[in-house]
């Protein structure tokens, strides 16, 4: 879809500069002249931007059509963040563990079989962080996890301060590193609070739907302000 559109812009631009590189042979026109072409090259260009960007916004919106971002997945309470890269689930275990989710929209993806490249081969990714936390006063429980389409994979699990930015925390060692039952029982540990396969089957649902939004979002934006005078 996008690259229609970008094909189309490209286009414009390369017609609006070859009429610019066109010199009249009329010195004496008078500079009100000029600016009256000027201004019209402008409208031109500006209006088939336009003309490009809603033929693209109603092509989305007639083939692969958003649905209302989710407000809940089992316990959680899920934060869309319109405008941003990334969402935020939040949580009350037990009583006394407040637990937060971020996670980005996809952020890469890799082959299924090695020397192929093809998109049906390739599987997407996500990254997401956990926070534990249980009070003022105590550290936080941090794990750095993927979400594949079926299931989660930690990265590191380390305790840290509620600064992040200023905090130089130890990591630990890299998660599959560790002893083979300590893994199991962190793996299980994050399964009670309910970060588990089927939320990383939830997120890849969610961030597809949020990239359609968000592309509709941008876009609108720029046709908004390519139509203000």
């Amino acid at each position: 879809m996008a690259h229609r559109l970008a094909r189309g812009l490209r286009g414009a631009v390369k017609n609006i500069v070859f009429q610019q590189q066109i010199k009249p042979s009329n010195h004496f026109l008078k500079s009100p002249i000029r600016n009256y072409m000027s201004e019209m090259r402008k409208s031109a260009f500006e209006g088939n931007m336009l003309r490009l960007i809603r033929s693209e916004i109603q092509y989305e919106l007639d083939h692969y059509p958003p649905s209302e971002p989710i407000p809940e997945f089992n316990t959680f309470k899920v934060d869309e963040l319109p405008g941003q890269q990334w969402i935020r689930l939040t949580k009350k275990f037990r009583q006394s563990e407040d637990i937060k989710i971020e996670v980005t929209m996809f952020d890469g993806a890799f082959p299924m079989k090695q020397d192929d490249d093809t998109p049906e081969n390739m599987k997407p990714h996500i990254t997401f962080i956990v926070d534990v936390f249980k009070g003022e006063g105590t550290d936080i429980l941090e794990f750095i996890c993927s979400a594949w389409p079926d299931s989660i994979e930690i990265r590191n699990v380390f305790t840290r301060g509620h600064n992040r930015i200023s905090d130089y925390h130890y990591m630990g060692p890299g998660f599959k590193e560790l002893d083979d039952e300590l893994q199991t029982s962190l793996y299980d540990y994050l399964e009670t609070r309910g970060v588990d396969d089927k939320l990383a089957e939830f997120l890849h649902r969610y961030m597809i739907n949020k990239d359609k939004n968000e592309y509709l979002r941008w876009m609108e934006k720029l046709k908004s302000f390519i139509e203000k005078k």
